[in-house]
């Protein structure tokens, strides 16, 4: 997918960037996760990483309904148990730990009868996302192993954030229009030749347009390294996480 690659490029890895507080160091600096920020980041963590896991455990070969619900179980575990204290500060890979966690959590035996189904007191799947089984059957055929699988669907479940994010912003500032025309030309998807037409929809000079694609790209990437800062707990560890992102969505890889 050359569209990541070009994204990556423009990312400045390797930049001293300002490190703020972020959703996973929230979490682990609230000990047993009673505050409300704490519950909030919680929350946006769990729902973020909810379909990748769920990837993942379909990929071990559990049947639609079991997946959904050990993979709400599964977070529904680790927030009753307080299991976020377990997570190794040092590493500080938050994708690392659910995976981990969830490797250990499938291999102990469970009481199907007691088992949560698909609700409980955190909400990880909106209802403006389609069904994950649907979602899943869209993907393509491949013969990609569970944590392959779980990679890839992290890697393109952070992209999405951060263009959610973009969205979110462009309509704030009035300019969800020219976010709507210009999104697949931020991404990479559309290539040069659609500026062209893009200029036409807008009425804008194509010039303009170039310009207006290359600050959005900008911030885009800015968005993409707090979406991983949320996840990790150094600087240098953000920029080690991209680089991982787009190998993972590196064709050759």
């Amino acid at each position: 997918m050359s569209e990541f690659t070009e994204i990556g490029q423009g990312l400045g890895l390797g930049t001293p960037r300002v490190f703020a507080t972020t959703h996973w160091s929230v979490v682990l600096a609230a000990g047993q996760g009673e505050s409300e920020p704490s519950r909030r980041a919680l929350e946006a963590l769990c729902g973020a990483y909810w379909y990748p896991l769920y990837s993942y455990v379909r990929r071990k070969g559990f049947s639609p309904e079991e997946a959904q619900d050990l993979t709400q179980e599964f977070f529904a575990h680790l927030i009753a148990k307080d299991d976020f204290r377990l997570a190794d500060r040092a590493k500080g890979k938050f994708r690392g730990f659910l995976l981990s966690r969830l490797d250990y959590f499938l291999a102990r035996e469970w009481n199907r009868a007691h088992r949560l189904k698909r609700g409980g007191h955190f909400k990880f799947i909106s209802l403006d996302e389609p069904p994950p089984e649907k979602r899943y059957q869209l993907e393509p055929v491949d013969l990609d192993t569970p944590e392959r699988r779980f990679l890839r669907q992290w890697a393109l479940t952070v992209l999405k954030q951060a263009m959610n994010a973009l969205k979110a912003e462009c309509e704030s500032n009035g300019k969800g229009r020219l976010f709507q025309e210009t999104k697949n030309l931020i991404s990479g998807e559309l290539d040069a030749a659609g500026y062209g037409q893009v200029a036409k929809n807008l009425e804008m000079a194509e010039g303009a347009v170039r310009v207006a694609v290359h600050r959005l790209r900008q911030r885009y990437g800015e968005l993409l390294r707090l979406e991983v800062a949320h996840t990790v707990t150094s600087d240098e560890d953000v920029d080690e996480e991209l680089r991982c992102l787009f190998q993972i969505l590196t064709p050759s890889n």
